[in-house]
């Protein structure tokens, strides 16, 4: 039967979706960004976002970090701590959460995210054999709103955009991506850094036809998922 739904429904359902507005930090709380509209001159360590709806290829130049490009401030962390990054609402239950770092090599002002130097280190996809269930990392996030990811400890002190992605799944063959970025300094005195493979450019990290990105979770024969992108590295 097809119908049509009120007018009044639609703008809840373009706001129904999430992104990050908040981290905590060494026991300290960062403010996001809060709203569709960017505001100048915000004290924040998040890059600002445009706004929340879903990017849908993964090659589209808002996969950097959903189209902000700059930050006033940065959020001190010691490698081998944990970054938590927290949403006020988000709806969606199927897909994975993945966390990327970029080495900035340089001040924020000029780190741009170009170029292949992001890597991955933390994921979670699937767990179990059943696609169409609530077996995933965004319904964690939907449960809790929040996820920690640990800096590697002996990751090399510097300045980083922290990435943090939910990919929604939840649309048979209609990927939906939600990447927010934050700068962090990171400290200690660590001297490793990731390459080959570990390393990979956004957008682009993979092909739009990847298995783990054009998915059918309802009536796809697969017993198992890959998260899209190069393996993590953990230091």
């Amino acid at each position: 039967m097809l119908f049509s739904l009120p007018l009044f429904l639609a703008p809840a359902l373009v706001a129904a979706h999430g992104a990050v507005t908040s981290y905590e930090i060494g026991g300290k709380t960062y403010e996001g960004y809060q709203g569709f509209s960017p505001v100048a001159g915000a004290q924040i360590i998040q890059r600002q976002w445009p706004d929340y709806n879903p990017i849908m290829t993964v090659t589209d130049p808002k996969m950097t970090c959903n189209g902000g490009t700059s930050a006033p401030l940065a959020a001190e962390v010691a490698a081998g701590e944990n970054v938590t990054a927290i949403w006020k609402q988000w709806t969606h239950q199927q897909g994975p959460v993945t966390v990327y770092l970029y080495s900035c090599d340089g001040e924020f002002t000029a780190c741009d995210g170009k170029g292949k130097k992001w890597f991955k280190i933390d994921e979670m996809g699937l767990w179990g054999d059943v696609l169409n269930s609530n077996n995933w990392g965004t319904a964690l996030v939907y449960k809790d709103l929040k996820w920690s990811s640990r800096i590697p400890k002996t990751l090399k002190p510097g300045n980083y955009l922290i990435r943090h992605e939910l990919l929604a799944l939840h649309q048979a063959n209609t990927p939906q991506f939600y990447p927010e970025c934050a700068q962090i300094k990171v400290t200690g005195s660590g001297s490793a850094v990731p390459s080959g493979s570990y390393l990979t450019s956004i957008p682009a990290y993979a092909a739009q036809s990847d298995p783990g990105i054009m998915v059918d979770i309802y009536m796809g024969s697969a017993t198992s998922y890959k998260v899209p992108g190069p393996q993590v590295w953990t230091g």
